[in-house]
């Protein structure tokens, strides 16, 4: 039965995500500083994005959902997650800092 116990306890870890990818899936941190609707962009000074490989900075995101801008003002702190299409930095989940 320890036998048994031991394999079942071993073979559960391997179902477990890397660390990577648990960094993948945290939300990343920011300062929006510009909310652009008409042409649906969010400035934001952001800390790095470990999903991106990118160190800190302030960039423009396009959004492909413009609901998100409505959640956001200039100064708000946020969590958000971007993620990079053919070439084009798109944020994808927007919500107000913890």
């Amino acid at each position: 039965m320890r036998k048994l116990m031991a394999i079942l306890a071993l073979a559960g870890g391997l179902f477990l995500p890397p660390a990577h990818a648990q960094e993948a899936t945290a939300l990343s941190q920011g300062e929006v500083r510009k909310v652009d609707k008409e042409a649906k962009k969010i400035t934001i000074k952001h800390g790095p994005l470990a999903n991106l490989d990118m160190p800190a900075m302030t960039m423009v995101f396009q959004v492909k959902d413009p609901a998100l801008l409505d959640q956001a003002k200039p100064g708000d702190k946020v969590g958000f997650r971007a993620e990079k299409e053919g070439g084009t930095y798109f944020l994808t989940e927007l919500k107000p800092a913890k």
